[in-house]
């Protein structure tokens, strides 16, 4: 009997292996095959044929956990009237035709403007103000102060929530708007919220904060799409004012606390005004695809509370896929003197480099101010990689030396400019969920192209000579990083 039994084994183990062996060759197929057919980027298609082709079964596997980019979130596109309300698809292409809600617009500004028209179907709005400010010290004061002054609702979205000092500042003064009757809403990115230990979800939880996951990662029903990441921030308070930018909820961000041993430098900003509304549809948005539960954007009790013109542009692998990609394109194309691009994150895709190395050779100025030590540093040697390209052209680089920079900015002409939570990489671009806020209004960009200025002046310009000739181990690390740059 136990002859037998082993016979049955050997013979089940035998069947077996030859079974996967034989499967092995349809699944690579199968895999390859939708890498081939969904994929934008000719590296990321035949670096993911490769895997699925070289490593049986875990590179299938792999494909499916992070080579699958593409999300639904909305049933259909959704676009906002003039008043500000949704409409259907069907109708999105009207807002063209509309009066403009804002004074006229500068010619070039009003090809940009026309762009992202079409992209976003959300109309501009005037009547905005934005307040800079730099780094935790001045943002977390001023966003704690909101959700302590809040009557109706704070809705709070985040990529990453730390478990520590500042998080549970964060958490208590929640917690007190819950208690005074506000209603509390608060979403974080599964992954983002890994970043601490244990998870802040814990102590929302303990508070009886009604919190969310973003894309939580799951075995069933599957949900293994660990690229796919909620990188937007936005707190939103009753409706009326908002906050945004680069900045994360931690103690990283106290750039100037002596006890920081990483400290983070970044800039947030407070908006009053119509913005308001739309950065508030998409909390709703992003809301409703983790909870399904429907929440309604109350109109700003402050109609007119500035001068700019602003809109929100969101980007993401769903029905919002490489928006920001073109704007940027148009505002580029459209600059006649000045670009500044400040970023942590540079890796910007062929069309971009195009547009970049055009507008310096038409004569315009265009620089770009990076970290000089980078929190993740493969992404800054892939960066480097494509430097001296960008330079031949007359494209000027510096490096800001000291603590981590994690701004971002893009500043055109010192009339427009973008802020928010994107990079200029692929990950921001093509696979996080991200948020930034246009902006036509010269002060607002004279202020912000005033700050540039500061960190340019005391920053490290990068020689065409050194960025050609670096020695060649540095050269082929640079590289090898640079051929994985759609997914770092």
């Amino acid at each position: 009997m136990s002859d037998a039994l082993a016979s049955a084994r050997e013979l089940l183990a035998t069947d077996g292996w030859a079974l996967l062996l034989a499967l092995w060759p349809m699944v690579a197929l199968c895999t390859a095959g939708h890498a081939l057919l969904s994929k934008r980027d000719a590296r990321a298609a035949w670096g993911w044929i490769a895997v699925c082709w070289l490593f049986p079964f875990a590179g299938p596997a792999l494909y499916l956990v992070f080579g699958i980019n593409r999300l639904r979130t909305r049933a259909q596109r959704f676009a906002i009237d003039r008043s500000g309300h949704r409409i259907g698809a069907a109708h999105a292409a009207d807002i063209r035709n509309t009066p403009p809600l804002h004074p006229p617009l500068p010619g070039w500004l009003d090809e940009v403007a026309r762009t992202a028209d079409v992209l976003t179907h959300r109309p501009l709005l005037g009547g905005n103000a934005i307040v800079p400010l730099h780094n935790g010290e001045q943002a977390y004061p001023r966003m704690l102060a909101a959700i302590a002054a809040a009557r109706d609702s704070v809705w709070l979205a985040t990529y990453i929530f730390d478990n520590d000092a500042v998080g549970r500042r964060f958490v208590d003064a929640l917690a007190d708007a819950k208690a005074r009757g506000v209603q509390v809403k608060v979403l974080i990115d599964d992954t983002g919220e890994r970043y601490s230990w244990p998870r802040i979800g814990r102590r929302l939880n303990a508070a009886g904060i009604r919190y969310a996951r973003f894309n939580p990662l799951r075995l069933w029903p599957p949900a293994l799409h660990l690229n796919l990441r909620n990188h937007r921030k936005l707190l939103i308070v009753d409706g009326d004012i908002g906050f945004t930018g680069g900045m994360n909820i931690g103690a990283r961000h106290l750039a100037d606390d002596p006890h920081n041993r990483r400290p983070t430098i970044d800039l947030h900003f407070e908006l009053r005004g119509a913005i308001v509304r739309q950065m508030a549809e998409v909390f709703t948005e992003d809301w409703a695809f983790a909870t399904r539960e429907k929440l309604t954007a109350g109109e700003p009790r402050t109609a007119a509370a500035g001068n700019a013109i602003c809109r929100t542009i969101t980007d993401g692998p769903n029905e919002d896929f490489e928006q920001l990609n073109f704007v940027l394109q148009a505002a580029i194309a459209a600059a006649r003197h000045e670009i500044l691009i400040m970023t942590p994150y540079f890796l910007p895709s062929a069309e971009l480099i195009a547009a970049l190395q055009g507008a310096a050779l038409r004569g315009v100025r265009t620089v770009v101010l990076l970290p000089k030590r980078n929190n993740l540093p493969y992404v800054g040697w892939a960066a480097q990689h494509q430097l001296a390209l960008l330079m031949e052209r007359g494209v000027r680089v510096r490096f800001q030396p000291g603590a981590f920079c994690h701004s971002k900015l893009f500043v055109v002409d010192g009339a427009y400019a973008l802020i928010g939570s994107a990079n200029w990489d692929p990950r921001s671009l093509l696979l996080n969920f991200e948020l930034d806020v246009e902006i036509y209004d010269r002060d607002t960009a004279q202020t912000l192209a005033a700050h540039f200025a500061a960190a340019w002046q005391n920053a490290e310009e990068l020689l065409l000579r050194d960025a050609q000739h670096l020695p060649f181990p540095r050269r082929l690390r640079n590289a090898l990083f640079w051929l994985f740059s759609p997914y770092l």
